[in-house]
């Protein structure tokens, strides 16, 4: 790939959700170390037409799909919510929970 916004980034490709018809594919990336995201998904958009035709030549279907890059945000609500349980308030809520209340299943 000639794009200077792509030279050196390494992507990962963590979900591709095609559209039922398979004419369009929504693919989600991600950086490595989420470095210049926005930047990366802008340059894969414009080389969407190359990667589509990687694809072509790879798999054989009646339709190919036009993709569309987006960043995946997975990574960060999950980071979000590791730092949520890690926090103060849920540990003293676990360790009261822990010290004999019965578990209601909730």
């Amino acid at each position: 790939m000639r794009d200077p916004d792509l030279a050196g980034a390494s992507v990962t490709v963590t979900e591709v959700r095609p559209s039922p018809d398979l004419r369009s594919a929504v693919v989600f990336v991600m950086p490595l170390g989420g470095v210049r995201a926005e930047q990366v998904v802008e340059a894969l958009q414009r080389a969407a037409p190359y990667l589509r035709h990687g694809v072509a030549e790879r798999v054989n279907l009646k339709f190919l799909p036009a993709l569309r890059f987006v960043v995946d945000a997975t990574f960060e609500k999950a980071g979000r919510i590791d730092e949520l349980l890690r926090s103060p308030a849920v540990a003293r809520d676990l360790a009261e929970r822990s010290k004999g209340e019965p578990d209601d299943g909730a």
